[in-house]
C-alpha cells in the first residue's frame, strides 16, 4: 500500500478500519480516468459502483428541459457515489458530470457487498456515510431556504473558498440559485 495514498488516508483519518480490511478493500478498487465533460451519474438510473475521486472537479445537479440547479461539487479526496440509491437500488435523480479530467478509483456493487459480508468495519462505514450525508444534506438544505444569496456566497468564502477557486462562476450561480450577473454583483459588493 502506497504511504500517501488518498483512499488510504481518507480512511485511516475517517473510519478505523483494521489494517487487513483497509487494505483488502484498497486492493479491489478499479483506477478509472474520465473528461471534461463526461456524465458520471444520470437522472434515471440505479446507481452500481462506489466511487472514490482522487483528482478534479465533478458537479453534482438537477436537470429538466428548461433548466438545470447545481446541488453540490466534489473536489478531490472524497466518496461522490449516491449512496440512496447505491443502497436502495433506486433510480438515481442526479446527475454528475465531470467539471475537468478526473481520476477516480471504483468498486462494483458486488464486489462491494462481498467486503460488507466479510467485514462488520465495512458495514459501519455505511452506516456512517449515511449519517454525514443526512446531516450534510439537512444543513445545506436549510442554509440555502434560509440565507440569501450573499449570505451563501459570503460561506462559501469562508467555509470553501476551493470552490470558488476551482468552479467555474457561472455553475457557482447555479448553485447559489442565481443568474451569473446577480453572483457579479455580489461579488463587486463584497469586494
Amino acid at each position: 500500500m502506497i504511504e500517501k495514498d488518498k483512499l488510504s488516508l481518507f480512511f485511516s483519518n475517517e473510519f478505523p478500519f483494521n489494517k487487513e480490511g483497509l487494505e483488502e478493500f484498497i486492493n479491489s478498487f478499479a483506477s478509472k480516468h474520465y473528461s471534461k465533460g463526461h456524465i458520471l451519474l444520470k437522472n434515471g438510473k440505479a446507481e452500481n459502483e462506489l466511487r472514490f475521486l482522487d483528482e478534479g472537479v465533478v458537479r453534482e445537479y438537477y436537470s429538466n428541459e428548461s433548466k438545470e440547479k447545481n446541488i453540490n461539487f466534489y473536489l478531490d479526496s472524497e466518496f461522490i457515489t449516491d449512496f440512496y440509491s447505491f443502497v436502495s437500488e433506486k433510480p438515481t435523480n442526479k446527475y454528475q458530470e465531470c467539471i475537468t479530467d478526473i481520476k477516480l478509483r471504483v468498486i462494483s456493487k458486488g464486489s462491494f457487498q462481498e467486503f460488507l459480508s466479510k467485514y462488520m468495519c465495512g458495514k459501519l462505514f455505511v452506516d456512517e456515510i449515511f449519517q454525514r450525508i443526512i446531516e450534510r444534506k439537512e444543513k445545506d438544505l436549510m442554509r440555502q431556504f434560509m440565507n440569501t444569496a450573499e449570505e451563501n456566497y459570503n460561506e462559501l468564502i469562508q467555509y470553501k473558498p476551493n470552490w470558488l477557486q476551482q468552479i467555474p462562476q457561472y455553475h457557482i450561480a447555479s448553485y447559489l440559485g442565481v443568474t451569473p450577473e446577480t453572483l457579479s454583483r455580489i461579488r463587486k459588493r463584497i469586494s
